[in-house]
């Protein structure tokens, strides 16, 4: 009775045990790689993207779509026939470890060089130079134009783009201003 048992056992194990590791199990592992590559490109594809790179990207995800359901689908053999095994990838040579440290850390200096300086530097108007603006006005009008014109005090050395510009909307406004003035 013990030994009926134990081969009942030993039979339910083996039977259980060969529908866990099925093929489809199998499969699933060997085609996990091909599934996450068509992942990453869908998720390429949500960011944006030019017209040339979107039909790229949609050529790329159906030959990935595509070898993907070809490994799901039929057996191991069937797949390294049509598609071969794994391509292994060449391995680069350097000369000495010395020389591709260095220019690893001259890589890291010069991006931590460019990533700083443009994330702290403010757009700046030339302040060397002289500001030529041209008069619109002649003669009386001109002379009653500079007494009715006050510059900002902030106005005289703008030191970014965004003070420029208001200098500049300013003076637009006392022009549109004096104008009305001017003819009444």
């Amino acid at each position: 009775m013990k030994k009926c048992t134990y081969i009942v056992v030993f039979c339910f194990a083996v039977i259980l045990f060969s529908f866990a590791y099925s093929h489809t199990s199998f499969a699933k592992k060997r085609c996990k790689p091909f599934l996450e590559k068509l992942h990453n490109i869908q998720t390429t594809q949500r960011t944006g993207y030019s017209l040339k790179r979107g039909e790229n990207l949609r050529g790329k995800e159906d030959k990935a779509r595509d070898k993907w359901w070809q490994c799901e689908n039929s057996s191991q053999a069937k797949f390294k026939a049509q598609y071969g095994g794994k391509k292994k990838k060449a391995k680069k040579r350097t000369k000495h470890k010395k020389d591709k440290a260095v220019k690893k850390n001259t890589y890291y200096t010069k991006l931590n060089k460019i990533s700083s300086y443009s994330q702290h530097q403010e757009t700046r108007f030339n302040q060397h130079s002289a500001i030529v603006i041209k008069s619109k006005y002649q003669g009386d009008k001109k002379m009653s134009w500079l007494d009715f014109y006050h510059q900002p005090i902030k106005c005289q050395y703008p030191k970014t783009m965004s003070i420029f510009a208001y200098c500049s909307e300013n003076k637009l406004q006392q022009q549109s201003a004096f104008e009305q003035s001017y003819r009444d």
